[in-house]
């Protein structure tokens, strides 16, 4: 995708050096900061089509520069591709739930964070482009091209992940799908997350849908699917 404007956020200046020599060989223009408050200063400022974002930041860590890119109007579709040494599930999902598109753990291989970012920026542009019909299950309405989910009269606010992994399901009610299928469409085949994640973003999907929860089964030994019912607490 040539000509896409990334923003690369890392205190480390070799990995920024790094990260600007393999996107530039790629045609991505560049522009680097090396703290949470410069990055959010340029991300308000000039529009971007992604951002690679290291958590272990000075100052304001990546985690609270996710929250407010994600909470402002100008920046809240931007996709944010997580970098960082800290490899622990619960560090993962944090950065999932934020709002986070993929996460990448240092060390990391440049032809690898490549195709991630690749596949996340064509991710956003199938989303904006495409002509995506509701979707509809039990009493929920899923509105792709808004990323909005409504249960019976409430909006429901979900992650990325979490709006992912209900489309997916409520795309195929009644399909089984394993936890690898699924970490394979938030993903794609090379990811760091466990499928252990994958349980921890399903309580959080639960736990969003109230009385709805019903409507995502747990398939025990196996994975998940949807149901065309909406009873409370069934599957839990």
């Amino acid at each position: 995708m040539p000509d896409r404007r990334i923003l690369v956020v890392d205190d480390e200046e070799d990995i920024r050096a790094l990260l600007r020599h393999h996107l530039e060989r790629e045609r991505y223009r560049v522009v680097s900061a090396e703290s949470g408050e410069k990055a959010l200063e340029l991300a308000v400022g000039a529009p971007f089509d992604g951002v690679i974002l290291d958590i272990m930041l000075p100052g304001i860590d990546g985690f609270e520069v996710i929250k407010k890119l994600k909470s402002y109007p100008k920046t809240r579709s931007v996709p944010v591709l997580m970098l960082s040494a800290r490899t622990e599930d619960a560090d993962i999902v944090a950065g999932i739930e934020l709002g986070a598109e993929d996460y990448v753990t240092k060390p990391f291989s440049p032809q690898v964070l490549l195709s991630r970012l690749k596949a996340v920026l064509r991710r956003r542009c199938h989303e904006a482009c495409d002509d995506i019909p509701v979707i509809r299950i039990s009493d929920i309405q899923i509105h792709p091209r808004r990323r909005e989910v409504v249960a019976g009269n409430r909006s429901i606010a979900l992650t990325a992940s979490e709006f992912a992994i209900l489309q997916l399901l409520a795309q195929r009610p009644g399909w089984v799908f394993s936890r690898t299928q699924i970490l394979d469409t938030l993903r794609g085949d090379d990811h760091t997350v466990s499928e252990r994640s994958v349980d921890y973003l399903m309580a959080g999907l639960r736990r969003k849908l109230g009385p709805h929860a019903g409507t995502v089964e747990t398939v025990r030994g196996f994975g998940y699917r949807a149901v065309q019912c909406g009873c409370e607490g069934k599957g839990q």
